[in-house]
């Protein structure tokens, strides 16, 4: 129970650390968003690398058996955050965030019951029918105080789910090779070490506004030590003790901060349509933790070793 309770508190500080991202990112605003997602989960990726060496080599025996697992967790990391920053450039930090994360234990759920066998509950198939709504209400919903392109929300939506979808994937692809053998360790800096070196390519063709004042260097600086190195560190030892989609429907508090501080700081403002997408998808967020989708919840799984 201790252990659990561990994990919870891991994932609610890094759902806090994550929910600042967006707004982060417009203190930057030369910088594109493949740029900013570039630099946060690439050196952030490849920094959960070098930190797992040890780890990695010890656990290289069962890496090179679960090949295919790291592979696919490697491009989903590769992915999300050129989706995620994408979607919010074009649709705003509370949209953008907020589909990004509702739809990713949506997601979480549907990888677990398709390849893992996992029954899934009435409640889960309701939120899922409610978060479809919810976004589509969003997608048609008129944001003020958002400079982003004009008619871009529908893409922006398109986008977070996207990122939902890879976000689920590459917390599925850890939590496999966690239950395959390897250690938390070396499962994270595995596949988040060849997504970041994924996603360098990308940021040598997109990066140098990032470099060329003060603020965009703290902003691309704070991203990828903060929210995405420390929080994903925070994020696996979650994981090793939960199942991929309670952890996803834990870090589901990051939409909240996000649109927090979108409101404050941003001074995004949504149409009516919005906020009733926004509160059927705080309805979804209810019932995702209620609903016993997870492997864990319903199985009872013990825990995991979650040594480094």
């Amino acid at each position: 129970m201790s252990g659990r309770f561990a994990a919870v508190g891991a994932l609610v500080l890094t759902s806090i650390l994550w929910g600042t991202t967006g707004t982060a990112a417009t203190f930057a605003p030369d910088a594109g968003p493949l740029a900013i997602g570039a630099a946060a989960l690439g050196i952030g990726g490849v920094l959960q690398a070098v930190i797992a060496i040890p780890a990695l080599r010890r656990d290289a025996g069962t890496l090179k058996a679960e090949w295919s697992i790291v592979l696919i967790g490697a491009v989903a990391v590769a992915i999300y955050p050129l989706a995620f920053y994408s979607s919010m450039h074009l649709a705003g930090v509370a949209i953008g965030t907020t589909v990004s994360l509702a739809s990713a234990p949506l997601a979480a759920g549907v990888l677990e019951r398709v390849v893992d066998g996992t029954r899934l509950s009435r409640t889960w198939a309701v939120a899922a029918g409610l978060g479809v709504v919810g976004a589509a209400l969003l997608s048609a919903s008129d944001l003020s105080g958002h400079a982003g392109a004009d008619g871009g929300t529908a893409w922006g939506v398109l986008l977070g789910l996207v990122a939902g979808a890879t976000y689920a994937t590459y917390s599925w692809a850890a939590r496999r090779l966690m239950q395959a053998g390897a250690s938390r360790g070396a499962s994270m800096g595995a596949v988040f070490g060849l997504g970041g070196a994924l996603l360098m390519p990308v940021l040598l063709a997109t990066g140098a506004p990032l470099v060329a004042t003060p603020e965009a260097v703290a902003v691309a600086a704070y991203m990828a030590l903060v929210p995405m190195f420390a929080g994903y560190v925070l994020f696996g030892f979650g994981l090793a003790t939960v199942g991929a989609s309670t952890a996803t429907t834990i870090t589901l508090l990051e939409p909240a901060v996000a649109a927090v501080l979108a409101f404050v700081v941003v001074g995004e403002r949504l149409g009516t349509l919005g906020w009733v997408g926004l509160a059927l998808i705080g309805v979804v967020l209810v019932l995702l933790a209620l609903a016993p989708s997870a492997a864990d919840d319903a199985t009872g799984e013990p825990e995991l070793e979650s040594r480094l």
